[in-house]
């Protein structure tokens, strides 16, 4: 059953990944993404490219979610993410027209997931931690509005939802690599002199990364972190 729903998942990663290409060229021109002209738009490498991004992705969540309801929640999620930091790398920006729906689609999920695992304590700490991401980024956004933009605040509540599903650990594990790794590419950035210290990074990406690398290796870190 493991291996079925393993590779089921990865099946559809590369499915979606493929039609990701149409939506992060439209999405940011703010084109209906169900228009004719699509397959004229499609870049067969970048969108091979995501497929088989996508796959990876995907079959990965699978490996460490297999036995949860809550795994469709998180199949979403990581699609979602992979076209999210690619517009936010090109344009500068999250789109509410992913970013709403996303949140949408996450809270119904997990909720129909807590019902199927039978744990609403999951699902009661999933809410509080997109309160908890959403005020912690907001306040930063508050400090350095330009170093912290407001499609990031939005987006930290979609990410608190599913790491907090996971646990208070992997919660703030998440954040703290989405700054850990933004801080480190900015510095090498900068000393191949790619970039000035105005120069505005997207840190979509990074809270991607961050929020992935928990859900996929969280448990480890946290256990090695705490000698376990």
């Amino acid at each position: 059953m493991t291996v079925a729903v393993v590779a089921g998942s990865a099946v559809l990663g590369l499915v979606a990944g493929a039609g990701l290409d149409v939506v992060v060229t439209r999405v940011p021109e703010r084109r209906p993404l169900f228009a004719g002209g699509a397959r004229e738009e499609l870049r067969p490498g970048r969108a091979a490219l995501l497929a088989v991004v996508c796959a990876t992705l995907l079959g990965g969540i699978a490996v460490r979610l297999h036995d949860s309801w809550a795994l469709p929640a998180f199949l979403v999620l990581g699609a979602a993410l992979v076209a999210l930091s690619l517009i936010d790398l090109r344009h500068l920006i999250l789109p509410n027209r992913i970013v709403y729906p996303l949140a949408l689609a996450v809270t119904g999920l997990l909720a129909v997931g807590a019902s199927g695992d039978r744990d609403g304590g999951a699902f009661i700490r999933a809410l509080l931690g997109g309160v908890a991401g959403f005020a912690a980024m907001f306040v930063l956004h508050v400090l350095s509005p330009r170093s912290m933009g407001f499609g990031d605040v939005k987006l930290s509540f979609v990410l608190g939802l599913a790491l907090g599903w996971l646990g208070w650990g992997q919660l703030v594990l998440g954040l703290f690599l989405a700054f850990l790794y933004g801080a480190v590419v900015g510095v090498v950035l900068m000393v191949l002199r790619r970039r000035r210290r105005k120069d505005q990074v997207p840190f979509g990406p990074f809270l991607a990364a961050g929020t992935l690398t928990a859900v996929l290796w969280g448990e480890a870190i946290l256990s090695w972190y705490d000698g376990r």
